[in-house]
């Protein structure tokens, strides 16, 4: 499961939480209300009394003892059966009530226990009528709202809970979207400056301090903008020092071909020169394919196993042949047997490269040193920044030469780089760029450093499967 997801999961039970407590705490709220009201009403006297209770018995008390016993009918109906928050009840000696009204238990309690007491507190009493009957007068109040109002109470309304629910869900919703979108536009806007051609966009500056998976894809995207950026400057670099190049040799062919034909009698002179540089252009068209077929990673020869001891130890045999001309000598040491899935013609030309340009450059009367050896996993592995293999052939090239400033041993191995204290040497600076490419593409690596006796140490660590 991917980082996103468990920020949405938590992000979501976060949202059912919030719309629980939501819920929950307004069933609370209602039910320590009604728990309120209950307390209320269990407070509320069964016979209370009051100037309203008094004023009710006070009249019904006269009419009983004073009034037409018709009229006196008349008048208590109207007050039994009229609606309100008091209720008169006028019982006979037998315990029924005049208008034949069922009486609530309360009253009925209140009837059987006899005491009727007179003054402002008391809600019932007995009174002897006009007609020589004896009736008990009871008066009986309801608290505001009553028990129709409890019943309501006790039922929520259903659409609380889903108004809770929905108002958790839009918020969730609403701050989910935002965090992924946010990412996404800029994305968005990151993919359009670069189709555009602003290679130097990148996003992750507004992907701030994310870490999950939109953030991964920013992270990729900016690597993807820095090699195309960093592919587009090598290629349009290339192509200017390609025709810087190709512009020296053509303008000598240019040449040779206006003195041949000015000067006949020099015309075997001429072919020669012409067939060297025609040489010449041909090596250099040969490097810059191997060197663009190396930076565009398509594939050459498949692999095919070899001992690469014995291909050092033959390059740097021919290389020493060569040098004995010039006063120079290539001196190979190493033992044993290490073979290898490579690409061999890729990889003799690599490492032919190198000890070339150490024969090159080194002084005249000194020693190209090659020294080829195995390394095993252990110290010597570490030190290589090289895992997962079960060794590393490692080859040692040192020669006497005048060696590379400091700032440049990076950029010598950039295409057509030459060193300022090497500008009277004949070359095309290319053999050290394809040597690293070459070496990149079977997984290794080139490394260059000054020798503190003078010359240039160049390394070339091939990892073994």
């Amino acid at each position: 499961m991917g980082r996103l997801f468990w920020k949405s999961f938590f992000a979501f039970w976060l949202a059912l939480l919030l719309a629980g407590v939501g819920v929950g705490s307004v069933v609370w709220l209602h039910r320590q209300a009604e728990a309120e009201a209950e307390a209320e009403f269990a407070a509320v006297p069964a016979l209370p009394g009051g100037p309203r209770a008094a004023g009710m018995l006070d009249a019904a008390e006269v009419f009983l003892r004073r009034g037409d016993p018709q009229m006196m009918r008349e008048v208590l109906r109207e007050w039994a059966e009229a609606p309100g928050k008091a209720q008169l009840f006028v019982v006979d000696e037998g315990g029924r009530d005049l208008f034949g009204r069922e009486l609530p238990d309360e009253l009925r309690a209140a009837l059987a226990s006899g005491e009727f007491r007179r003054g402002p507190l008391s809600g019932a009493r007995r009174v002897l009528a006009r007609d020589g009957q004896t009736y008990t007068l009871l008066a009986r109040h309801e608290r505001p709202g009553g028990r129709a109002r409890m019943a309501h109470r006790e039922r929520p309304s259903a659409a609380l809970p889903i108004f809770a629910g929905l108002l958790a869900s839009l918020a969730f919703s609403a701050a989910l979207a935002w965090y992924v979108a946010k990412p996404i536009r800029s994305l968005r806007g990151a993919f359009r400056a670069v189709s555009e051609g602003h290679l130097e966009t990148r996003v992750q500056p507004s992907m701030g301090k994310r870490r999950d998976e939109l953030a991964d894809l920013g992270r990729d995207f900016d690597r993807m903008a820095q090699r195309l950026q960093a592919q587009i400057h090598s290629q349009r670099r290339l192509l200017h020092d390609v025709s810087h190049e190709l512009r020296s040799p053509l303008a000598r062919l240019h040449a040779a071909i206006g003195l041949a034909r000015q000067s006949p009698e020099k015309l075997e002179m001429t072919l020669e020169r012409i067939e060297r540089e025609s040489l010449r252009l041909d090596e250099l068209v040969g490097e810059l394919l191997t060197l663009s077929r190396l930076e565009a990673g398509t594939p050459g020869a498949p692999p095919e196993t070899i001992d690469l001891m014995e291909m050092v130890a033959s390059i740097a045999d021919d290389a020493g042949f060569e040098a004995e001309a010039s006063g120079r000598r290539v001196h190979f040491s190493g033992a044993g047997e290490v073979t290898a899935a490579v690409q061999g013609e890729l990889l003799y030309r690599a490492v032919e490269n190198v000890v070339r340009n150490a024969a090159k450059y080194t002084v005249a009367g000194s020693t190209v040193e090659v020294q080829a050896r195995r390394l095993l996993e252990g110290e010597e592995l570490a030190t290589l920044g090289t895992s997962g293999a079960s060794g590393v052939f490692e080859i040692v090239v040192s020669d006497r030469g005048p060696g590379v400033p400091e700032a440049d041993l990076e950029a010598i191995f950039e295409p057509f780089y030459r060193a300022d204290n090497n500008a009277g040497t004949i070359g095309y600076g290319l053999g050290l760029a394809i040597a690293q490419r070459a070496l990149l593409a079977h997984g290794g690596q080139v490394r260059a450093r000054n020798r503190s006796d003078g010359g240039l140490e160049v390394t070339l660590s091939l990892p073994l499967a």
